[in-house]
């Protein structure tokens, strides 16, 4: 099955199932995987992140103490647009990883604001086959986090362990 059919047939007729995520062959180093959709960050998602999270600092939920701030208005919770770009790569990148080994160099060159729309994407840039489990892969990638108007908000690289072709977990 080529991976951008994305979905394999599941029985008999027109019934099919989607197929997310990629095996260790399925990655080649130098290809970009654009993740959609975007997302729109509101006032909501990040009070409750920040809540959630303990995270005391007033930026990001003190209208008034932000007003005050260089930014001029409460400022997104940079774990929160972490995590949504990390799961924003989830159904490319690591749908069929067997574990994250490593998040590095995570830079954060410019603010998200309510309102503002993210999006991602995360370029391969390398892959070897594991040395101490044959049926699988260790893969590196870069992730770009961009607001709608094309300023990079957010990078990161990540190492992931992936099952090779007949060696994962089929759902």
């Amino acid at each position: 099955m080529s991976y951008e059919s994305r979905a394999v047939k599941n029985g008999e007729g027109n019934r099919f199932r989607e197929e997310i995520g990629r095996y260790f062959e399925d990655f080649n180093v130098g290809d970009i995987y654009e993740h959609r959709p975007g997302r729109t960050i509101n006032e909501a998602d990040n009070s409750w992140f920040t809540l959630l999270t303990m995270n005391t600092h007033p930026l990001h939920f003190d209208a008034e103490y932000a007003k005050d701030s260089e930014f001029g208005k409460i400022l997104v919770n940079s774990c929160l647009t972490l995590s949504i770009v990390a799961g924003m790569s989830v159904s490319d990148v690591s749908q069929k990883a067997i574990a994250n080994l490593g998040w590095t160099d995570i830079k954060l060159p410019a603010p998200v604001f309510i309102g503002d729309t993210i999006y991602a994407e995360t370029e391969v840039l390398e892959k070897r086959e594991s040395k101490s489990r044959p049926t699988q892969g260790i893969v590196s990638v870069r992730t770009k986090g961009t607001k709608s108007d094309g300023t990079v908000f957010m990078t990161f690289d990540r190492t992931i362990l992936v099952a090779k072709h007949g060696h994962g977990i089929e759902n």
